[in-house]
């Protein structure tokens, strides 16, 4: 069985995120989900293990995924896992630019090949940094992410 690993900040997931998980799952037989920490974005709305619950809560009705945690590389944590791909999502070509680096990179270290699966043209412009600046100014993420990240979101006034 083929087992992958989709890693990401994920903070919090949205609906672009959840589109590639299901894809993804229909796809390959074990999914893990990997929620990173990214020493660049240093104003995180949840800790890993926050963001542990909510994308386990997110994916509940998926069953081949698994969610796992990491502050290391990503291909450290995909050799522990004994994967057999790293999977990245793609909203638009500059993305691409970005991943392709970044997926030849795990390759020399790992020899871990990275697919990629391009979102739906309707959640390509969702990006969690947006949508943490939203949520700390107070407007409404609803329609953008899946009712876990919701039930966790702090309360504005």
């Amino acid at each position: 069985m083929t087992r992958v690993l989709y890693p990401g900040s994920f903070d919090p997931i949205h609906y672009g995120h959840l589109e590639i998980i299901e894809t993804v799952s229909q796809i390959f037989g074990q999914v893990v989900v990997a929620a990173m920490f990214n020493p660049q974005k240093n104003e995180v709305l949840f800790s890993l293990d926050e963001r542990k619950r909510i994308i386990v809560e997110a994916c509940a009705h998926i069953p081949n995924v698994s969610v796992a945690v990491s502050e290391g590389l990503v291909v450290d944590l995909a050799k522990k896992l004994e994967a057999d791909f790293i999977v990245k999502g793609l909203r638009a070509v500059s993305d691409f630019e970005r991943e392709l680096q970044m997926a030849q990179m795990n390759f020399a270290l790992s020899g871990i090949h990275t697919t990629f699966i391009p979102s739906a043209s309707r959640h390509s412009f969702l990006a969690s940094k947006l949508i943490r600046e939203v949520t700390r100014l107070g407007g409404d993420v609803s329609p953008m992410v899946p009712e876990a990240v919701m039930r966790h979101l702090p309360k504005t006034s």
